[in-house]
């Protein structure tokens, strides 16, 4: 379960090709861990600015849609075509069980099956750090947004939730420091974390560079950035990640598609 330990990550389904077996094998632990208010950070924390990042969008894509609790957010804020995406069997078909007004179908995020121009709003939540595709993905989420259409991003921090990272308390030093360990930044990497046992879960580390320039490249310009803190809620059931609360679990980038692709 997250936050057991301080070096743990937001999760959110997965679009990463071969991993996608490891998501179908663990659906069911998601979707009890994490969505339906289960989870503390997605109620206080990512649905509450989901909500206001996506307000007044009429056609909306939910792409690594899992149970659909982000598709079943943007039709209670009146969006009139909600589309939920995922390739995992078991998290679509739990996604049409719990409804909600949207449509949900299996397909990865590499080859979008939609027109072009077909969304004014395309959301991914905690999605893009399980894409091995990413440059295919981006270059698919511009071509499906209207012009002047928005990208709601969602990661978890690429800076501060690095392979090995975490909060570290040295009681060999005198005195005693704690400090958070950053690891290999710069180092695209692809990791299995076993997130409880037996539950295995693949993370690909790129640095945020990474993700901007492609952005950038496929004409989808960054207007707004947001760091938060870790809400109430996920300190309260994590009690050793309070010395690390000012260290930010997530990034959220809101970009707005200004002209045709470049790639």
């Amino acid at each position: 379960m997250r936050g057991a330990h301080l070096s743990s990550r937001w999760f959110g389904p997965s679009l990463a090709g071969v991993s996608d077996d490891l998501w179908e094998t663990h659906a069911g632990w998601w979707i009890d861990g994490f969505t339906d208010g289960a989870d503390p950070e997605y109620e206080e924390q990512i649905l509450p600015l989901a909500a206001e990042e996506l307000a007044g969008a009429r056609r909306v894509l939910d792409i690594g849609c899992g149970d659909g609790q982000v598709s079943r957010l943007a039709t209670r804020l009146g969006a009139e075509v909600v589309v939920g995406l995922d390739p995992t069997w078991n998290q679509i078909v739990v996604a049409h069980e719990r409804g909600g007004g949207a449509a949900f179908l299996r397909a990865g995020a590499g080859a979008l099956p939609f027109a072009d121009a077909s969304f004014d709003a395309v959301v991914a939540c905690l999605v893009f750090e399980h894409i091995r595709d990413v440059d295919d993905a981006i270059a698919e989420v511009a071509r499906v947004l209207t012009p002047g259409g928005r990208f709601c991003f969602f990661l978890n921090h690429p800076l501060l939730q690095t392979p090995n990272s975490g909060w570290i308390d040295d009681q060999f030093l005198d005195p005693p420091e704690q400090y958070w360990r950053i690891g290999p930044y710069l180092v695209e990497d692809e990791t299995i974390e076993e997130v409880e046992k037996n539950v295995f879960i693949p993370f690909i580390h790129r640095p945020l560079s990474r993700y901007v320039n492609t952005l950038a490249a496929n004409g989808l310009l960054v207007e707004r950035m947001v760091e938060p803190a870790p809400p109430p809620g996920f300190l309260a059931r994590a009690e050793e990640y309070e010395a690390a609360s000012t260290i930010p679990r997530l990034l959220y980038l809101r970009t707005r598609r200004i002209d045709a692709p470049t790639h």
